[in-house]
C-alpha cells in the first residue's frame, strides 16, 4: 500500500494557505494511493486560515482541515504524526505552510521511499533570513555538544518517513516539545536507522509574517537544552537496556 499522509501545520497563514494547499494537494493526487490525505492543521490561528481551509475542503477531495487550540509548531507537528499513524498511513511526509519548500522536489524522496526508513531534506542553499540561518548553526553545535552527533540538518520541514520507523520513536518525544522534528532526527541518527539527507530548495517566506522572533527563539532554545539533557539520560538508559538483553 502507498497510503500517503502529508502533514502541514499552519498558524496565521491566510496569505499563503490556498496556494500551499493546492500545490501539495496535487502531490497527494499524483503519488498517494487509496485513503491518502493532505492534512493541514490550523494551530489556533487568529486570522482566517481555518475558514479558508474549510472552503478549500469543498473543492479538494484529499484535503482534510483540522483546527485545535494553539500549542506551537513542534506540538502541532507531533499531533499530525500521531493522527496519521492512527489513520493507518503507510508513509508520512511533513512540510510547512509558508511556501518555502517546493512540491516539485517531493518526487525524488518518494522514489527512494523503500530504500530508507526516513528521508530528510537538507537546506543547502537557504534563501532565509540571516537570523534563522544562525539559529540552525547554533542548533547543530548544541546537538553535537549534548548528544555527540553530527547531523546535517535536524529541523528541516521536508521529511518522508515510513510508519514503522515513526511508530518506533514517536512516543519518546515529549508531548508539548517545541522541537519535535529535531528530537525525532536525533533519535533516528542515535538509533542508527537508515536515514538519507537530500539537498532541497528553501525559498524566502512567500507571504505573511513569521511568528517566531528572537525572544521566542531564545525561550525555546533554553527550554530545548533542558529537555535535550533529560532525553539524553533516557536514551542512555534505553541503550543500556538494549545491551543487557
Amino acid at each position: 500500500m502507498n497510503k500517503l499522509y502529508i502533514i502541514i501545520p499552519a498558524y496565521n497563514e491566510e496569505e499563503n494557505i490556498e496556494d500551499v494547499a493546492r500545490q501539495w494537494h496535487e502531490v497527494v493526487e499524483q503519488f498517494g494511493g487509496e485513503g491518502s490525505k493532505l492534512v493541514i492543521i490550523d494551530d489556533g490561528s487568529k486570522d482566517h486560515t481555518y475558514q479558508k481551509l474549510q472552503e478549500l475542503e469543498k473543492e479538494l477531495k484529499y484535503l482534510e482541515a483540522i483546527t485545535k487550540p494553539n500549542s506551537g509548531h513542534g506540538a502541532t507537528v507531533l499531533y499530525g504524526y500521531k493522527y496519521a499513524l492512527e489513520k493507518g498511513a503507510d508513509y508520512i511526509f511533513q512540510t510547512d505552510s509558508d511556501g518555502q519548500t517546493l512540491p516539485s522536489e517531493f518526487e525524488q524522496f518518494w522514489n527512494q521511499k523503500e530504500s530508507y526508513g526516513a528521508i530528510i531534506g537538507h537546506r543547502k542553499h537557504r534563501q532565509d533570513n540571516f537570523s534563522r540561518v544562525i539559529v540552525t548553526k547554533v542548533l547543530k553545535f548544541t546537538l553535537f555538544c549534548i548528544f555527540g552527533l553530527k547531523i546535517t540538518d535536524a529541523n528541516t520541514p521536508f521529511r518522508l518517513m515510513n510508519r514503522d520507523i515513526l511508530s518506533k520513536y514517536i512516543d519518546q518525544i515529549p508531548k508539548d516539545f517545541n522541537l519535535s522534528n529535531v528530537m525525532l532526527t536525533v533519535l533516528l541518527i542515535n538509533g542508527k536507522e537508515n536515514v538519507k539527507f537530500i539537498p532541497i530548495t528553501f525559498k524566502p517566506r512567500q507571504g505573511g509574517v513569521n511568528s517566531i522572533n528572537l525572544k521566542k527563539i531564545t525561550k525555546i532554545g533554553i527550554q530545548a537544552v533542558k529537555d535535550f539533557r533529560v532525553i539524553k539520560k533516557q536514551m542512555k538508559k534505553n541503550n543500556k537496556n538494549e545491551k543487557n538483553k
